[in-house]
């Protein structure tokens, strides 16, 4: 972890479309950035309403591949797996130390995350 004043967020990580495919296998990458700006936002956390756009947009993301039906299928498996209390290391704000829950991110911890930005692939 990397100490930012009174606020800590582990550096970010991805393991793609974790227990799911990462594509097909003609495109086994197909939605694989999909799967990254997912975790980019379930890393960063924040309120519930955040958790349910994030959902939606990896559903609106994956569709845009051309499989819709995979789209629907990967977001009942996020909502499906709703819990904040499974120490995951994919659960809904996971840079965070454990337990933080859905609520909004302080000024605090948005500085926290920017200084972080810099150090990752893509622009989120």
């Amino acid at each position: 972890m990397i100490p930012l004043s009174a606020v800590e967020i582990q550096e970010f990580h991805s393991d793609g479309c974790s227990i799911f495919p990462d594509g097909t296998l003609e495109q086994s990458e197909l939605w694989l950035d999909c799967c990254y700006a997912h975790d980019h936002a379930y890393w960063k956390g924040g309120s519930n309403s955040q958790r349910q756009e994030a959902d939606r947009d990896l559903e609106v993301c994956v569709a845009k591949t051309g499989e819709r039906e995979v789209a629907l299928l990967m977001l009942v498996g996020v909502r499906v797996d709703e819990t904040l209390f499974l120490p995951t290391s994919f659960r809904w704000g996971y840079g965070w130390p454990y337990l933080r829950g859905y609520k909004a991110l302080t000024e605090e911890e948005l500085d926290a995350i920017e200084q972080l930005q810099g150090s990752l692939p893509g622009s989120f």
